[in-house]
């Protein structure tokens, strides 16, 4: 299922919404690990920009945080003033950004005190959604994870 997209763009002086659709994965847990992330247009449905980021060994919530991270990042390079809405197939990472979950692993605790840092004054929310709507964030996380770089387009 795609993003529903907006009827009409932002009213004059109204702030521009980006959409951020994240995934990661290991092959193993721990294993070979890659976040993807793309950022997207939800009025014209036009993709942004696509990211893939090799993370090396580690989990796959490492690897998903690591994909939202850059996928945010790269929104606020495209527009700062941007409203963003991070779209996730990985329970946890929305729920603990949400701030409706704990986070007692100290390497999710370091990532989500990044994503928090580079999202300060950015109106955010997070969206889980299923796996089989994640389908372009999957597809650069596995392609950075074959090709063991990072990349972006």
């Amino acid at each position: 299922m795609a993003v529903a997209f907006r009827a009409n763009p932002p009213a004059a002086g109204e702030p521009r919404e980006l959409v951020v659709e994240a995934d990661g994965g290991s092959r193993g847990n721990p294993g070979v690990a890659a976040g993807g992330s793309v950022v997207l247009d939800p009025v014209t449905g036009e993709v942004l920009a696509e990211l893939g980021v090799y993370v090396g060994i580690t989990t796959n919530n490492v690897a998903e945080y690591n994909g939202m991270i850059a996928g945010v990042r790269r929104a606020l390079e495209i527009d700062p003033k941007a409203v963003l809405h991070v779209r996730l197939d990985s329970k946890l990472v929305v729920e603990q950004m949400s701030g409706r979950w704990k986070i007692k692993n100290s390497v999710l605790a370091d990532l989500a005190a990044e994503a928090r840092s580079i999202l300060s004054g950015t109106p955010v929310s997070f969206e889980w959604i299923p796996r089989a709507e994640n389908s372009r964030a999957d597809r650069l996380a596995n392609e950075s994870m074959d090709k063991r770089e990072s990349f972006a387009r």
